[in-house]
């Protein structure tokens, strides 16, 4: 199967540089999985899309502002850091640029010297292990000092860190947001329990391979990032709870579906708590054991999230609502529109 498949054009300007006041107030596009037609509303409005029964499921992961600016001790040459995965205590594995200007027992301070970090080790492709010194709490002083690790196609700098959370975020440890996640409000999702659909939270740290580039032809050949997930006793016994009074499981975002059919995947369909590491790479031809309807932005061209949405909808009803969704000048990306699939 050639990458080539899941091509289209996107104009530059339909690319989503900031959030919209509300978040509401993004525009919905919904595709039926089965016929390929194509309703369009607006995302305030999806609780007519919505049953009594249904579960929503949604990724409470929170991003960390972690992009770090500061500069060499010795030297006062700029340095940024970008971090990636806490390794242990306060020893994390991060990009730093210009990477070749650290090497293993140099010194980096930030904010005058609020916080400073030693370069332990040294990796490809300007990876680097740091390890933080600091007074007081790491998190506290991350959130005074970085700045969110916005997705290299935004260029516009934001003006609240806010709004790249969703409004449930909880758990630390994501390199970038589950966007799909952003249009909700607390009102919003209130209003949808009260028509009696629940709602589940799984936890999936989104790492910085969800925007690395395809780079083979074959789709087969993809080498898929692997994310830490955690899914609970008590989601876990909603979702079956759901599946055997016929509600439908709707995910919110490609996070919550990997990490569902992840987990049913091993399972023989049903759910359990369960915790570790996913790479699984969903493409047309995956059958799915998990997932009924999914909420989701829209994607980039070749990338294995729009491979994701075909799997679900059929690349051709996918590719067509992506020709439907230019022509109607909507939104991409992360702070983009929304699609609905079921």
């Amino acid at each position: 199967m050639k990458v080539d498949l899941f091509d289209f054009h996107l104009p530059e300007e339909l690319i989503a540089q900031t959030p919209l006041e509300n978040r509401t107030d993004s525009r919905l596009m919904v595709l039926n999985k089965e016929t390929g037609e194509i309703n369009h509303a607006i995302f305030k409005n999806i609780k007519q899309y919505l049953r009594k029964g249904d579960c929503l499921v949604l990724n409470d992961t929170r991003v960390l502002p972690a992009r770090l600016y500061g500069a060499k001790k010795d030297t006062g040459a700029k340095i940024e850091v970008l971090l990636l995965k806490q390794i242990d205590g306060d020893q994390w594995e991060t990009l730093i640029k210009p990477a070749k200007r650290i090497r293993v027992g140099m010194e980096i301070e930030f904010g005058e010297g609020l916080l400073t970090a030693v370069c332990t080790e040294e990796a490809e492709h300007g990876g680097r292990v740091l390890e933080f010194k600091y007074n007081g709490i790491f998190y506290e002083i991350l959130d005074a000092l970085g700045e969110m690790p916005l997705p290299p196609y935004i260029k516009e700098q934001l003006d609240d860190k806010d709004r790249y959370q969703t409004v449930f975020a909880k758990e630390r440890g994501s390199a970038a947001a589950p966007t799909a996640g952003l249009h909700f409000t607390e009102e919003l999702l209130e209003e949808i329990r009260e028509m009696g659909v629940s709602t589940a939270f799984i936890t999936l740290h989104v790492g910085l391979g969800t925007f690395r580039p395809v780079s083979v032809e074959n789709v087969l050949e993809h080498d898929m990032h692997a994310e830490f997930y955690i899914v609970s006793e008590g989601t876990a016994r909603l979702l079956n709870e759901t599946r055997e009074t016929g509600g439908r499981i709707i995910t919110v975002g490609t996070t919550s579906t990997r990490t569902l059919e992840t987990v049913a995947s091993s399972n023989g369909g049903q759910f359990r708590a369960d915790s570790g590491w996913t790479s699984i790479f969903i493409y047309p031809g995956y059958e799915f054991q998990a997932v009924d309807g999914m909420i989701t932005n829209f994607h980039l061209p070749k990338s294995t999230l729009i491979m994701l949405v075909s799997a679900l909808a059929g690349r051709e009803n996918v590719l067509h609502a992506y020709e439907t969704a230019v022509r109607e000048r909507y939104r991409f990306f992360s702070f983009g529109d929304a699609m609905l699939i079921i």
